[in-house]
């Protein structure tokens, strides 16, 4: 498939946002350089030009000029430069007089002609606000003068009653091959760029007759709703096309068919929304939560990863495996719990036996709950501890997990460590050695796979007494003590789903040993990963019809 200039440019102004965001305000060195930094428009006006039909909408609803406290190296001025190399133009002469806030990007069809005996050619169109119309105007025709003189082949239309400006075919420069481009101005709000006349057409036809175009969609109507104030940039995606374009498959049981993203910066980092719309009411949302998880209090401050919520035992019916369902399905085409996927090869080393996460343990907590992993340099996997609250079920739980272990050859052995009573799974083992005298002798040795203890309204599990001494000792180290963590949940919504925390210095290897892909991530977003300290992930809201969830990215050296 032919991959036009054009689609490199909507590709590089799509990015750039996040980009010089992520990347740049980790150099901030004062909260305050972040004040009045924020979205102008509710939501984006040129989504009268987009059809209902169309996979992805995105919007930047800034001047990208607001942006330019964000640059440690010139990140944004670079990218002006570049997307307007050999074009004969200059961004500030050219084109900051006009440009508004707002520049929305869409794929508006995937494919062009709609016959797919000749390949496939989606359409791409680029709205660009303009606060001065004549000067976007000569814009328009400056940018097609200077392609013709660079030997394109210029044909003029008015379609109705505006001029449609497009290159006829592609030509070869010195530098590069330019690619088929048509422009237009409509009206005194935006001008139009697109890879083809026919995509300017339909975005013409979308505005005259407003049934087609996407604002006046109910679903559409309804989730833009959610887009926060002061967002710098959205992405509405209608899931079900987006599938069929790039070739995935949604799962047939599939219940949220659109999604909307929005970015909104604080004084602390980088806050991406997500809203989900289902086709019909859902399963009820996770139990509610408030903040923080008081369980978090025996997870040390050293863990790499923390997953901190209430009543698991409800995790299977609601929502947010619904979504988490749909998601892996379409992404990866696999059945794979990625969450499952980062705990279980660790309980499982522990402890020698092969749990089933759902069944043995999620079944039985229905308080609050929390989950560290905690890096250790010395050995492969990390060590984990699993903070439970005490409820009518617990006893029976534990009892579930002394049989397991009991059924793996383990022996359950009780202690007291610092006038502290420790329950642990212990393996014993013999090992002849050979004493001073020439004799024979047999030491005892007890291999311990799992420890816990009661304290307080909560129960304890750890993989080790090391680990257990740790979490007894972190009075004053705890990670709901730790105010980089204080600092990432704050932008989470007080009332939420839990949330699961990524320590990124701490927790990178044991996330790329389970996420290889990551990998390829890291080299492609090297400024965002550089200068990423913390990643939260949470859920919230009571709807039943849509889904709301944030990650928090908090940047800083």
């Amino acid at each position: 498939m032919k991959q036009s200039l054009f689609f490199r440019s909507l590709a590089a102004i799509s990015l750039m946002l996040l980009f010089i965001t992520i990347s740049g305000c980790s150099g901030l060195s004062s909260p305050n350089s972040l004040v009045g930094i924020s979205g102008t428009r509710k939501q984006p006006g040129a989504a009268i030009f987009v059809s209902q039909q169309a996979p992805v909408m995105m919007s930047m609803l800034v001047n990208p000029d607001k942006l330019q406290p964000l640059e440690r190296e010139g990140e944004l001025s670079k990218l002006k430069t570049s997307l307007l190399a050999n074009t004969g133009l200059d961004y500030k002469q050219d084109i900051q007089p006009w440009l508004g806030d707002e520049i929305t990007l869409a794929v508006t069809t995937q494919d062009i002609d709609r016959d797919p005996s000749n390949g496939q050619q989606p359409g791409y169109l680029m709205a660009l606000a303009t606060k001065n119309p004549e000067k976007s105007r000569e814009f328009v025709d400056l940018l097609f003068s200077k392609r013709a003189i660079a030997g394109a082949n210029l044909t003029t239309e008015q379609y109705e009653g505006i001029k449609l400006i497009s290159d006829s075919q592609q030509v070869e420069t010195k530098s590069k091959t330019q690619n088929s481009l048509a422009g237009a101005a409509i009206g005194d709000d935006f001008i139009l760029f697109a890879n083809d006349p026919k995509v300017l057409r339909e975005a013409i036809n979308n505005v005259q007759a407003p049934d087609l175009n996407i604002t006046t969609s109910s679903k559409y109507q309804e989730i833009v709703k959610q887009i926060p104030k002061g967002a710098l940039a959205t992405a509405f995606l209608n899931l079900p096309n987006v599938a069929q374009w790039q070739g995935l498959q949604l799962p047939e049981s599939a219940i949220y068919d659109s999604e909307i993203v929005s970015l909104v910066l604080s004084n602390k980092g980088l806050l991406a929304e997500t809203s989900l719309l289902a086709q019909t009411a859902t399963a009820p949302p996770q139990e509610q939560v408030s903040q923080p998880v008081e369980a978090l209090k025996y997870i040390p401050a050293s863990a790499g990863l923390a997953i901190a919520g209430t009543n698991l035992s409800s995790l299977p019916n609601s929502n947010l495996t619904q979504v988490w369902q749909q998601l892996k399905v379409a992404i990866s085409g696999s059945e794979k719990d990625v969450v499952s996927n980062l705990v279980k090869p660790v309980v499982d080393v522990q402890t020698g036996s092969d749990i089933d996460l759902k069944a043995d343990i999620f079944s039985w907590v229905q308080g609050e709950y929390a989950i560290g992993l905690l890096p250790r340099p010395e050995q492969a996997n990390p060590d984990f501890v699993f903070v439970v609250e005490k409820t009518e079920t617990t006893p029976a739980g534990i009892d579930h997990l002394d049989e397991i272990a009991s059924s793996k050859g383990l022996s359950l052995n009780t202690f007291d460590v610092d006038k502290q009573k420790i329950s642990a799974w212990t393996q014993l083992k013999a090992t002849k050695f050979i004493d001073p005298q020439q004799r024979e002798k047999y030491a005892i040795e007890a291999k311990v796979s799992g420890v816990h203890i009661s304290q307080g309204n909560y129960e304890i599990f750890a993989s080790n007494l090391e680990t257990m001494n740790e979490v007894l000792n972190a009075k004053n180290n705890s990670l709901i003590s730790d105010r980089q963590f204080k600092n990432s949940i704050a932008a989470i919504p007080q009332t939420n789903q839990g949330y699961v925390y990524l320590d990124w210095a701490k927790s990178r290897e044991i996330l790329e040993n389970q996420i290889p892909i990551l990998r390829l991530a890291e080299i492609l977003a090297k400024p965002i990963f550089e200068n990423l300290r913390s990643l939260t992930i949470s859920s919230y809201g009571s709807d039943t019809e849509i889904f709301k969830s944030g990650v928090f990215f908090q940047l800083g050296k």
